[in-house]
């Protein structure tokens, strides 16, 4: 879904990113990071989940206030809040299973309807659900909502899936790549392009659960064993490293146009 349009970096009032291979690959591997970040702070980290939620919406807190005040799109402040975003998603799907011991069958619809009512709300005052219009700090506040939803209900899906529907994270992660790759070909066949972007974005969150969980959990549950640890830091290094990537061309293309 490469250019359900680009973004046009010489606006500064656009705060997202385009939308290029790079981002989606940057995506799931921050949905895979919320996965086994979460669970190193809470399990290998000994924090404990309630400490690793107080400290993780905090950060996120702050993160997302950074993030709204900045005045253009800066990849590394946009993508530190996605990152936090899919820890704290993460956590709130765990906190209803395993906390209030709500059934991913409930928390699963629930989560969705609740993103049903955040588009719905968008939609109603912005007239647009395009992340290409994300120009006022109110449009900003809606996407957020609907990313932190989006995670949540991705969290919940992949764990309805691949635990209680029993497909395992093998069968799961080709299951929600297959239904990422249908997305694509219907945007490339001339579908909705707003539409397919928020179903392929809800999709890339089971999609990386399920991958994160293949390659931390030990091999007699069905994973590879690498640990939450050495996989989080993987993924982070990329992560870094594509983010760095583009912000050298951001500060470079907008240098050029206040040089002309």
């Amino acid at each position: 879904m490469n250019s359900i349009s680009s973004v046009r970096y010489d606006d500064w009032r656009v705060k997202v990113p385009a939308i290029t291979l790079s981002f989606w690959i940057v995506k799931i591997l921050c949905t895979t990071v919320g996965e086994t970040g979460a669970d190193y702070l809470a399990v290998d980290a000994g924090l404990g989940q309630g400490l690793t939620r107080t400290v993780m919406a905090s950060l996120l807190a702050v993160a997302l206030i950074w993030q709204l005040r900045t005045r253009r799109y800066t990849p590394w402040i946009y993508w530190l809040t996605v990152v936090l975003v899919s820890v704290v998603g993460t956590q709130i799907t765990d906190l209803f299973t395993d906390k209030l011991g709500v059934s991913l069958t409930v928390s699963t619809p629930v989560f969705a309807v609740l993103l049903a009512i955040i588009f719905a709300c968008w939609y109603r005052v912005e007239r647009t659900l395009s992340i290409h219009d994300v120009v006022t700090r109110r449009r900003e506040l809606f996407y957020w909502a609907a990313i932190l939803c989006t995670f949540a209900l991705g969290t919940a899906a992949g764990d309805l899936a691949t635990e209680a529907l029993h497909l395992g994270f093998v069968r799961g992660a080709f299951a929600f790549g297959i239904l990422i790759a249908l997305c694509y070909a219907a945007w490339r066949l001339g579908g909705n392009a707003v539409l397919t972007f928020w179903i392929a974005y809800i999709l890339t969150r089971p999609f990386g659960a399920a991958l994160g969980d293949l390659l931390t959990q030990a091999k007699e549950y069905g994973g590879l064993g690498m640990g939450a640890m050495w996989t989080s830091a993987l993924f982070l290094s990329v992560i870094v490293a594509l983010v760095a990537v583009e912000q050298y061309f951001v500060d470079d293309r907008r240098a050029v146009q206040m040089a002309d």
